[in-house]
């Protein structure tokens, strides 16, 4: 679902997203290393401006999410420091078994049926999860996914838990009391035989599938991508959008960051040469995804992190990044030795650093 007709959205920011007051999913992904946490921490800031209530879960390994946010996070969602209705959590991707409810010969067994389907853990795993969310009842939730690959499996766990189940119910019908008799093996009764370990699993399968109709609602999902202009970040974004259509869920915002602004001071060499790259494939963005609402993020001197400078870095997520190409005014002269006195002290402190490595050795 594309919002470039409507007239009233500024072309070029998330507007359209905190407009949209049906979205139940807000998946944020890319490849690694483009911004994605900040990206998917700004949005959720956004979004708990005009929602009730907003989660955001980061599935990522890494968990930049505390980094972010400078608080630390855990699988249990938690208020975050300054909101009275934004919460996040941090959750492994893979399937952690001691979170699993049943006698320890069940689990054993399923995580050996689990073992034999390639993807069915991480699939359980966040089938596990997503029926946490979703009796916890969040206006939106906004997903902080893992580096295209990992987010590309999380968006199959629904058919391959399905793939999973179907095979495991095949096998049922064909062998027969095979299952049974793996339980006895267990030395469990049938109050933890195979029917409770399929209903389990049919458990499981009933959240994914209502999820899985979510996900493919446009209404209810969208995705958005976080790219930087670059050739292999370009690549991987043209990937994902693939990908995305073929799981028939909808995408058509994408956030261009540490994009470098022909700013009236910027006289490096290095800086004008990675500028004409920036353009090119810039050029190439709008020219691929000409009916996606692109937002165009500047590279800043520092990282953002901590709540403040999150919100002071939101505003550039709804309007466009204006240069300063004034020259010669109070302001303009005021910020360029602003700038000047922070590439003085970091070359100071690099000095500084060299001496005394120098003078280890």
């Amino acid at each position: 679902m594309t919002t470039t007709e409507n007239q009233d959205i500024p072309e070029g920011t998330v507007q359209n997203i905190l407009d949209q007051e049906s979205l139940k999913w807000v998946f944020v992904g890319g490849k690694g290393g483009v911004g994605k946490t900040t990206c998917s921490s700004i949005l959720s800031i956004l979004l708990a401006r005009v929602r009730p209530s907003v989660l955001i879960i980061s599935t990522d390994p890494a968990h930049n999410l505390s980094d972010a946010f400078q608080q630390r996070f855990t699988k249990i969602p938690t208020l975050v420091n300054g909101f009275t209705n934004l919460y996040a959590m941090e959750v492994d991707p893979n399937v952690d078994n001691e979170d699993v409810g049943g006698p320890e010969g069940m689990d054993s067994l399923v995580s050996e049926l689990a073992n034999s389907i390639p993807g069915i853990d991480e699939a359980m795993s966040f089938a596990e999860m997503l029926k946490l969310v979703q009796t916890m009842d969040y206006s939106v939730i906004v997903f902080d996914t893992a580096p295209t690959g990992h987010t590309l499996r999380l968006l199959q766990f629904p058919s391959t838990l399905e793939k999973g189940l179907s095979k495991l119910m095949s096998l049922k019908s064909k062998f027969g009391g095979l299952l049974s008799q793996m339980t006895s093996l267990f030395g469990m009764d049938n109050e933890f035989g195979e029917d409770a370990i399929l209903g389990r699993l049919e458990g499981m399968k009933d959240v994914i599938e209502q999820v899985n109709k979510q996900f493919k609602d446009p209404d209810l999902t969208t995705f958005v991508c976080v790219c930087i202009p670059e050739f292999l970040s370009l690549y991987e974004t043209e990937r994902l959008v693939q990908e995305l259509t073929k799981f028939e869920i909808d995408t058509h915002n994408i956030i261009i960051n540490q994009v470098l602004y022909d700013e009236e001071d910027v006289e490096s060499k290095l800086l004008k040469a990675r500028m004409r790259m920036q353009k090119k494939y810039l050029d190439q963005f709008y020219m691929l995804y000409d009916d996606f609402n692109i937002t165009k993020l500047p590279l800043l001197p520092e990282e953002v992190t901590g709540v403040q400078a999150l919100k002071a870095f939101s505003h550039q997520f709804l309007s466009q990044y204006q240069p300063s190409t004034s020259k010669g005014t109070v302001e303009e002269l005021e910020q360029r030795v602003s700038r000047l006195k922070l590439q003085l002290k970091d070359a100071e402190a690099e000095l500084e650093r060299l001496r005394k490595g120098k003078q280890k050795i």
